[in-house]
Order: C-alpha cells, then structure tokens, then sequence
C-alpha cells in the first residue's frame, strides 16, 4: 500500500506522470483505491472531482457542458468546458474501472490529454487552447493488456501491478511531504542509468516515463539533482528488473583499489596470518569433483513487487483495427434508444427516460418540496445510458467432426477479416467438439468481436464423435431471428457461415431430450434440412448465408443439399477437392 501510494503522489507532483495504470486490481478495489487518489490531489484544498469512464462515454459528455443561465432577453443555454478541460478547482481525476473496455470517445481523449503539454478544444460553441490538469487512473487484466491499442498504453507513464492488494485504508494517514517548488534537475549520471535500466531495445517513451519517475522521487525526497539510486528507486517502485551497478561506480573518487584480506585461517593453525601454510592440503580439496555455484534464490526477491509494468510484450491476443476510430453507422432513428442498458444519467430531454431511476429521485425529495401530491420536477429526470449496439453480425456454424486431413482456416479467413474490420459482433455454434458438455446438443457463445480468446480456442477444437447437426442449424437460426428482432432496422448487415460436410448422425428430437434411442439412419439429416428451411424465410436484403463445403466421400452432395435449402453460397473448403 505504500508503493502505491509513492506512485500516487508522484503524479500529483509532476503532470508528465497524470496516468497511473494498475494492473490485476480486483473490481471492488477500484472505488476506494481512486477515493485515495482523490484524497492526495485535493490535499490540502477542496475534493477532487471524479469522472468515471467506461464503455458508454461519449464525447459530448467529456468535453463541454450545457449551463442554462439567465440572460437579458431571457433564459439561454450557454456551452462551457467539460469535466476533463474544466480549468477551475483541483485537477479531477478520470477513472476507467476497466481500460480494455473503454469507449471510443473515451480513448481518444486519453489519447489527447495525458501527458500532453496544450489541448486543444473545437465543439459546437466552443473553441479551448489550454494546458491539461486532470490526473487518469485506469485498470486493466494482465491478460487483457494485448488488446488495448498501443497508443493508449504509452499514455500511463506510471505503471503498478498490484495483484496481491486486498484492502484499502478509509482514510489514508500520511500527509503530504513538504518539496521544494521546483522539480529537480536530471543528471548526465541518471540518464545513462536510466538507459541501462529500460535497455536497448525499449522506445523512448518508456525511457522518458522511468526518467521522470525518479525526477519525481528525488522532489519528494527533498533532492536537487537526480542520481542513478533514484532510477533504481523508481524502477524498483513500478516493478522492473534492475541489475546492480559496479562496485567501481558506488566508490569515491577519493578510494583506491585495495587487494581483498587473505582468508582466516582453519582452526588450529597456529601460522601467523597471511603466512604460507605448511600443511598440504588432501587431493579432495585440491579439486572438488562438483564445484557448487552462486547461491541463486527460489522465486522472486522478499520486498520484490510481483507482476510487470508492460504485460503487453508477453500478451498473444491481437487488437482491434483502427482503435481511434468509430465505425461507420447507419441509423434510421435516435442512435440512444438502441443498445443495451448500461447505466443511468440526468436527462437532456424526454427520450429514452429511466422510469424507475426518475421515479426514485422524485421521491427521496417529498417530504422536502411538501406537496400534497407525488411531484415530479425536471431535476428528478433520468435517462438510460445505453452501449453501443452492433450494426454487424457473423455467425458461425462449425462441425468439428468434418476437420480431418484439412484446415478450415483459409476458407474462413474472408469472413473473418470482414467481421475484424467492421467490428461485427459474433455468434459462434459448435458441434461435435471433443470437450463438449453433452455430445448430442450444440453449444453456442456470444462474442463482442473476432479478438475475443474463445473465438480462437473454437476455431482449432478437436472433434468428437456425435454430429448434432439439426440442433446447431437450430440455434444458430435462434440467434439471428433474435438479432433482427431487437436491432430492428440497427442491424445492417449480417453473415451466416456454414462448415459441415453434412452428416448429421443425431436427430432433434435426441438433442431436445438428450437421450437417443434406437438406430439413428437418416434421421439426423434430413432434421438438419428442415431445421435450415425457415432460414430461407429470413430478411435477405441484410443477410447472407455461405456453406463451406468440406469435399468428404462419401455423401459429397450433402453440403450441396443444406446450401439449396438455405438458398446459400458454396465455399470450396479445400482446394482440389470438389463433389
């Protein structure tokens, strides 16, 4: 706790360091954790204001804010700067409980602001050229950390892992140390060392991050100059790997090199000291058969933080395309409406109003306004903060038991890459997977995009031995009359991608009940045939429906069959190989 609470007061004292990101914090941590944070920028002074962050940020709410004030001619709104650029009281502090996830808008104003020395502002009835003041706090997953765009994760100078973090004090004790008003100067001395700390290979970013931490260490420590002990402090306080420096550099320049004293002799040696021993030594200790080596220690240092400040060159997730960037949308109506309900906020006007929200707040003032009747004022007014719906949709359907001496990969690539750089959304139904829960239903999953890990496992599972065709049609038909149904006209665009080589060899009625009896025949596929008919029925205006035919014999003209009853697109699946 004492780690963390040097890194918080060191971006306090230096705005280079305005972003602190912490790494494996668990969620109920976030909300205290940040009121410390709170608590050392407004020491001592008014509280800090705290912006949260998350998936349904938007830009109109980061960076201006709508006044209603009284005018001459009457009452007028009146556009002033948002919570990041306000320019008066304390810095406030954004706090992201989750970075991975966090909004288009979101991301870029991290982007801008952190660490920036001038930002500039240009919304609808205002224009702002200022210096940024707010301090970040964000967290993230280790693991998670190989999704979040690059340019993102240079922005938090200051990096903790802090896993091992269980409990918050309310109040934290120690009060702000007395510095000198002015930084201190960076030395040819810790430069260099800073250089040997980062390495060769690190960017210049990470260089300078290192190089201002220890800047901030020696202020708080009341230092003029900074020394190669305060980089090593500052390494050691965000958690790197340090490798200790000569004996020669830790000398003065008044010593001189001294040869080390002889060894003490055994006891019973009645020799003078640095005397030559008379006694011959055995042929055992002239050579040993097994030297020993160094004596290395198991696991990691006592006091030594655990965790890295950059898991992301460890991390094998990819990221998304284009991350700053919105995708194109096409709407027909109120883009708020639409979404899943993700929170609540003070309503701009009479759309989309979060019922039980507004009625709560009409009531905890009652008795205060003293009407007879329940009263609802404009102030009580809440509306629904949504996240963003998707406008795109892939579902795929993946028979684990067509996979034998060929690799899907190339043939789902196209449809995997349209899905990657439209940021579809995506359905994923397996069947016949080797770990599957029970072998006669299909199991399905939503994803977020094509970057989520479960997407990869799926692509490359091992096959089983039952083939629940029919149900898997089934619930991928489920799940796209569903995605029509609640996006409405939202939904612009969507795929349905078949990999099979039609041999379905449980029927539905097994799938539903889970027990099969009896010889199956042919009951399994032609379940699968009716399954696909009322998909044919669907909007194809919006969709599309592709078979990946996987060119096994016999029965090669089962994929064909299922590609005319879904009035679809045959794939070749491997190349050579056609029916």
């Amino acid at each position: 706790m004492r780690r963390l609470e040097r890194a918080f007061r060191c971006a306090a004292l230096d705005p280079a360091l305005s972003g602190v990101l912490l790494f494996d914090l668990e969620p109920r941590l976030v909300r205290p954790v940040a009121g410390l944070f709170a608590a050392i920028l407004g020491e001592p002074g008014p509280p800090v204001a705290r912006i949260p962050l998350g998936a349904a940020s938007r830009d109109e709410e980061l960076w201006t804010t709508s006044r209603l004030e009284r005018q001459r001619d009457g009452i007028a709104f009146t556009v002033v700067p948002g919570p990041l650029v306000a320019a008066a009281g304390p810095p406030p502090l954004a706090v992201v409980p989750d970075l991975a996830h966090l909004s288009f808008a979101g991301t870029r104003a991290a982007v801008q602001l952190i660490g920036a020395d001038v930002v500039c502002v240009e919304q609808p009835g205002l224009r702002l050229l200022d210096r940024p003041r707010a301090r970040w706090l964000a967290v993230c997953r280790s693991e998670d950390a190989g999704r979040v765009t690059p340019h993102l994760l240079d922005r938090f100078a200051l990096r903790l892992a802090v896993p091992g973090l269980r409990t918050v004090p309310a109040e934290w004790p120690h009060k702000t140390p007395s510095v000198p008003g002015a930084l201190a100067v960076s030395t040819d001395e810790a430069v260099t060392r800073v250089q040997e700390i980062v390495g060769p290979g690190a960017g210049p970013r990470r260089s300078l991050a290192l190089a201002r931490l220890a800047r901030a260490l020696a202020t708080l420590g009341g230092q003029r100059e900074v020394t190669a002990a305060h980089c090593d402090e500052a390494a050691r306080l965000i958690g790197l790997r340090i490798t200790e420096t000569p004996q020669a550099a830790d000398r003065t320049d008044g010593e001189t090199h001294r040869p080390p004293p002889p060894p003490l002799p055994p006891p019973g040696d009645t020799a003078p000291r640095g005397a030559r021993s008379e006694k011959r030594p055995r042929p055992a200790d002239e050579a040993p058969l097994l030297a020993s080596g160094p004596a290395q220690g198991v696991g990691p240092a006592p006091g030594a933080p655990a965790g890295t400040p950059y898991p992301e060159d460890e991390a094998a997730a990819l990221r998304e395309f284009t991350p700053l960037r919105n995708p194109w949308q096409r709407r027909s109506g109120p883009g708020s409406a639409r979404g899943a309900v993700v929170g609540t906020r003070r309503a701009r006007d009479l759309r989309d109003l979060a019922l039980v929200r507004t009625v709560r707040e009409a009531a905890m003032h009652q008795r205060v306004r003293g009407h007879t009747e329940f009263t609802v004022t404009p102030v009580d007014l809440h509306s629904n903060i949504r996240a963003p719906a998707p406008e795109r949709l892939l579902t795929l359907l993946l028979d684990h038991t067509c996979r034998g001496d060929w690799d899907w990969q190339d043939a789902l690539t196209p449809f995997l890459q349209w899905a990657y750089t439209t940021r579809a959304a995506l359905h994923v139904v397996e069947v016949g997977g080797a770990d599957a829960r029970d072998e006669l239903r299909a199991e399905s999953f939503a994803a977020r995009g094509v970057l989520d890990p479960r997407v990869l496992a799926a692509l490359y599972r091992a096959k089983g031995r039952a083939t629940p065709l029919a149900h898997g049609i089934e619930q991928a038909g489920r799940a796209l009359r569903q995605a029509f149904r609640l996006q409405g006209s939202a939904l612009a665009e969507a795929w349905l991608v078949v990999v099979t080589d039609g041999r379905g060899n449980v029927p539905l009625r097994a799938s539903h009940t889970g027990r099969l009896r009896g010889p199956v025949g042919a009951q399994g596929v032609e379940d699968s045939l009716a399954a696909a008919a009322p998909l044919a029925a669907l909007d194809r205006g919006r969709l599309r429906v592709a078979v990946v035919d996987a060119a096994r014999t016999p029965y090669g003209d089962l994929p064909f069959a299922l590609a005319e009853t879904l009035d679809a697109t045959v794939v070749e699946g491997r190349e050579g190989h056609g029916s």
